[in-house]
């Protein structure tokens, strides 16, 4: 891996979000030596700044769907680097912003010809579509990729690909927060799933069950929002529900054993809020120790 050149794109947006802090995650990880965690392992990086800025505000023309439009623009600057990164044979940080970047990084790995799977490391299914959703994008993302009926077009057709992916290249990990509609949809689809109580009852069973599942496919996409995380352990994501989610070092332990597969060529971190940390340098210094481990 360490051949490989690292490329880092900021998606600094919380334009499909329910309010502002995730755009400011970008900064926050440069700011406090994500680029010298890296170097201290090795890793050689080209760092492509933000290709996008949004902060979050209501969107009373579009109540289902707010702030479309600035959604589409992000993750398509977003789609644009990935692409060029992955037909280049080399690898791409995402720093989102919130969940509807994966839509850009999905995008891109498909425009590279890439035969894709995801691993969707998250508490939420993100399966809603706008018209059972409460107007927010950030949980709908996972129904565009997957075109599931009554999402918005422009969305969906991100990219050259509809759907973006079909239900057999994606398998959620921690999930644990599954409304109805979404649970039928993931039963009607077989969609793969390691559940939270799975994840934490052996991380190490789980972590290999999903390397596993991901060495079928060519080009290997981690998708990691930080609400996936105990907020009492560590409290850094936009979403403050007191869950039993993992402990940042099971996190650590997946990241590194799912980015040490030869497929694996993104990562996209999402949710990241840093208003939300109590000590912001504390935090950001421990999760840039952890992408380095990961990544370097």
């Amino acid at each position: 891996m360490a051949a490989r050149l690292l490329n880092i794109v900021g998606a600094a947006t919380s334009a499909g979000a329910y309010s502002p802090g995730q755009e400011q995650a970008p900064a926050a990880f440069r700011r406090h030596g994500l680029a010298e965690a890296l170097a201290s392992r090795g890793r050689t990086i080209r760092d492509h700044g933000d290709v996008a800025s949004f902060r979050w505000r209501p969107d009373r023309s579009r109540p289902q769907a707010m702030n479309l439009e600035a959604v589409r623009h992000v993750c398509n600057l977003v789609a644009s680097e990935v692409a060029t990164a992955i037909a280049a044979q080399e690898d791409v940080l995402v720093l989102g912003g919130d969940c509807t970047v994966e839509l850009g990084t999905v995008a891109g790995a498909n425009a590279a010809g890439a035969r894709i799977g995801l691993i969707y490391i998250d508490f939420d299914a993100d399966l809603n579509t706008p018209d059972t959703s409460d107007g927010a994008l950030d949980w709908t993302g996972v129904a565009h990729l997957l075109d599931i009926p009554g999402c918005e077009p422009s969305l969906a057709t991100l990219g050259p690909a509809r759907p973006m992916l079909v239900p057999q290249q994606l398998l959620y990990f921690g999930v644990e927060n599954i409304t109805p509609p979404e649970a039928t949809a993931i039963r009607d689809h077989a969609i793969k799933v390691i559940s939270r109580e799975e994840a934490l009852s052996d991380i190490e069973a789980a972590a290999a069950r999903a390397a596993e599942w991901a060495a079928r496919f060519d080009c290997v996409l981690i998708h990691f929002d930080v609400d996936a995380l105990s907020f009492i352990d560590f409290p850094i994501a936009e979403n403050v529900r007191r869950c039993d989610g993992l402990k940042l070092e099971q996190a650590a332990f997946v990241l590194k054993q799912l980015t040490a597969l030869p497929q694996w060529r993104g990562l996209t971190i999402t949710e990241v809020n840093p208003a939300h940390a109590p000590d912001e340098p504390a935090a950001f210094a421990r999760l840039n120790e952890v992408l380095a481990d990961a990544l370097g």
